[in-house]
């Protein structure tokens, strides 16, 4: 067994849709970023690939090259999770933390769970969202972006 972390924070862009975990939040603005922003699926991309020993997000997507501006970063999740599978590693369970004082979370959990399992070709009960507030300290306190955690426990294919 395999463990790794993966961690993002993007600040909140009025002209842009919110989207994490690749589901489309409503009535909120959404996040800037090169890609399409979503925090959710950058942390446990970086997440998966740390687990696997194959680097970060960056390193196989890189912000300058042009070829991932606005990206659907689930196409991303899907690319590093095929990498995984590649480099003999099966995902075993995902489980990510979400810090914001809005929007709220689990309105959309189960949608973002079902979403970022077919991207693992995992079941969603091998994934768990959560979101947690900070309290209003800090940059995420005061609602200018949404940060996330992601820790993910990968198998030997076999």
């Amino acid at each position: 067994m395999r463990i790794g972390s993966g961690y993002d924070s993007h600040a909140f862009d009025p002209e842009r849709p919110l989207i994490l975990g690749g589901v489309r939040i409503p009535d909120h603005p959404g996040l800037r970023g090169h890609s399409d922003g979503d925090a959710v699926a950058h942390a446990l991309t970086d997440a998966i690939l740390g687990a696997a020993g194959l680097g970060d997000i960056g390193s196989h997507f890189p912000p300058e090259d042009p070829a991932w501006e606005g990206a659907d970063s689930i196409e991303l999740l899907r690319s590093a999770a095929a990498l995984v599978f590649s480099a003999g590693h099966i995902v075993g369970n995902v489980d990510v933390t979400v810090i914001c004082e809005s929007p709220k979370i689990r309105p959309s959990a189960a949608a973002m769970r079902e979403v970022l399992a077919e991207a693992l070709s995992v079941s969603p009960d091998r994934v768990s969202i959560k979101g947690k507030t900070n309290e209003r300290m800090g940059w995420e306190g005061r609602g200018e972006g949404i940060a996330v955690h992601a820790v993910a426990l990968l198998h030997a294919r076999g």
